[in-house]
């Protein structure tokens, strides 16, 4: 058994969708249909012939195409559950080193090919799909560079294949009592590699970092020849090279190996669960203690329907619940209360001195602190949460979800005008959307704004496929207007393509284009992502 073909995870875990979150679905978008899903086989019988000559290096199987076919975009869920798997790749490359990943590029400029590198197969806005044409397309997998390549204890850093899963990544730190820190949610099946050309951003970047400060250096295999960039702790050497491959989503080339910027575990970690009266004054609490530089690793807050929709998706605790509940009323945090969880991380002091801050923080602007069993809870299942979409999708329910940053002062109308825009898109085919938002990441100058949508299935393919599109479109569209970026961390791929140029600028999108035609000539690496 290994990872699922048609959903997220491993095949092994499993975690259907609950009685009691069942209900209170339905009462909020109306009795699902229950989806029907392709099987595997007509799914392969529906990849096309490959189109690459016999003499191939690259692997041509059906089944070897399929697997790395898609991603974990909503268009790349229909087109598996469907079985209307539509292009693939005509073939694949396993390369074990840096030369024979630029080898593959070679062949792939011999053929003719487009390559669409394949990490994890984790990405959400359409990094994988393949496109449509006369030429012959391959992926090139990441999967076999996936070790330690080399650590540094003296300077704290750690090379790594591009290929390297997270919990690989922790793993091979561990034993030297070491940490990268870095959790994004698809932290079980993301790779070292696909954090850096996607600009990722873990749960606990409040302490450690996102991934542009954790990029010390790498390789890349390109059409034109390796490059090498960073390595060093500082330099005012001209650009730095390593921010032309941070988000460089393939467009530049192979990144086959990636140097980490690593440090020690932290001894002391806690996640402390407090619920504020309303939106506001959580608000408010949240972003003082940003911008005070507190010492927490993680500051992710809730609003009202997140926090109740939360509570609701738990099973199997409907005592302990109710008595939450009632303690809530009974101090002022009762109906419209929003929670915040808070990463306490470091040393026993830097715990002392940053759950001090907080109690401080948190009484002034009337929260109510519930202790850690919720945090425990929530760290114990915090990568487990894209399981639930398999649950859902088999119930007949779709998720989609829109992220954003943007400064402290426009979150408020980013919030409503996100939501707004995500409700209004299905209400003409009278579906109802539930939706919720958290702030995810918080800066001193801003906050991201990660806005989920939970909505039915429709039994046509076509049906969801226009819902998923009018939802995207129209919360995208609120983005831009409201001055967000496109993407605060899931990059940009197909699906945020269009809403580029609106941050970017028609003249910095001409610089990204001449980097790709500089180190990409025949326009061979993952054309279409990022720009057309």
């Amino acid at each position: 058994m290994g990872k699922r073909w048609n959903g997220w995870g491993q095949e092994t875990e499993d975690h259907p969708l609950g009685d009691r979150a069942r209900a209170f679905l339905v009462g909020r978008i109306g009795t699902p249909i229950p989806a029907i899903s392709a099987s595997r086989q007509a799914a392969l019988s529906a990849v096309g012939a490959s189109r690459l000559p016999a003499s191939t290096a690259f692997v041509t199987d059906a089944p070897t195409r399929l697997d790395h076919a898609f991603g974990q975009s909503t268009p790349d869920w229909i087109a598996m559950r469907s079985g209307r798997v539509g292009p693939c790749a005509d073939g694949v490359a396993f390369p074990t080193s840096h030369d024979e990943a630029a080898a593959a590029l070679d062949e792939a400029r011999r053929l003719g090919a487009i390559v669409i590198p394949y990490g994890g197969g984790t990405s959400v806005v359409g990094h994988l799909r393949v496109p449509a044409g006369d030429r012959p397309v391959v992926n090139v997998s990441l999967e076999k560079l996936a070790t330690l390549q080399s650590l540094d204890r003296e300077n704290l850093t750690a090379t790594f294949g591009a290929g390297t899963p997270g919990p690989a990544v922790e793993a091979a730190l561990a034993p030297h009592g070491l940490t990268l820190g870095h959790y994004p949610q698809s932290f079980e099946l993301s790779t070292a590699g696909g954090w850096v050309v996607t600009r990722s951003s873990g749960q606990q970047s409040l302490r450690y970092g996102r991934i542009e400060q954790l990029f010390h250096g790498g390789r890349l295999a390109t059409p034109s020849g390796s490059l090498q960039v960073g390595g060093l702790p500082a330099s005012s050497a001209g650009p730095d090279l390593r921010e032309a491959v941070l988000g460089s989503e393939g467009r530049l080339g192979l990144v086959t190996d990636v140097t980490l910027r690593v440090r020690a575990q932290a001894p002391h970690e806690q996640f402390h669960a407090i619920f504020f009266p309303d939106w506001g004054s959580g608000f408010a609490a949240v972003r003082e203690l940003a911008q005070a530089g507190v010492a927490l690793s993680m500051l992710r807050y809730s609003n009202e329907v997140e926090t109740e929709t939360q509570l609701a998706l738990v099973e199997g605790h409907e005592k302990a619940l109710a008595w939450l509940k009632k303690y809530l009323h009974w101090r002022g945090a009762g109906a419209g209360a929003c929670m915040l969880l808070a990463g306490v991380t470091g040393s026993e002091r830097e715990a002392r001195d940053a759950r001090s801050a907080l109690r401080d923080v948190v009484g002034r602007h009337r929260g109510v602190g519930v202790g850690t069993a919720i945090g425990r809870a929530w760290a114990k299942n915090r990568f487990r949460g894209p399981y639930l979409r398999n649950g859902l999708w088999d119930a007949g329910i779709a998720v989609e979800t829109v992220e954003t940053c943007v400064p402290w002062s426009d979150a408020a109308a980013m919030l409503a005008a996100i939501e707004g825009a995500g409700r209004a898109a299905l209400a003409a085919g009278n579906e109802r959307v539930h939706v919720f938002t958290h702030l995810s990441h918080v800066y001193r100058q801003g906050c991201s704004v990660y806005t989920t949508f939970v909505y039915r299935l429709a039994v046509d393919p076509d049906a969801n496929l226009a819902r998923w599109l009018g939802i995207k479109t129209a919360a995208s569209a609120a983005v831009v207007s409201c001055g967000g970026t496109i993407s605060h961390q899931h990059g940009v791929g197909l699906d945020h393509m269009p809403w580029l140029p609106a941050e970017k600028g028609e003249l910095g999108m001409a610089l990204l284009r001449a980097a790709a035609r500089e180190l990409d000539p025949g326009a061979m690496m993952n054309p279409g992502k990022l720009f057309a």
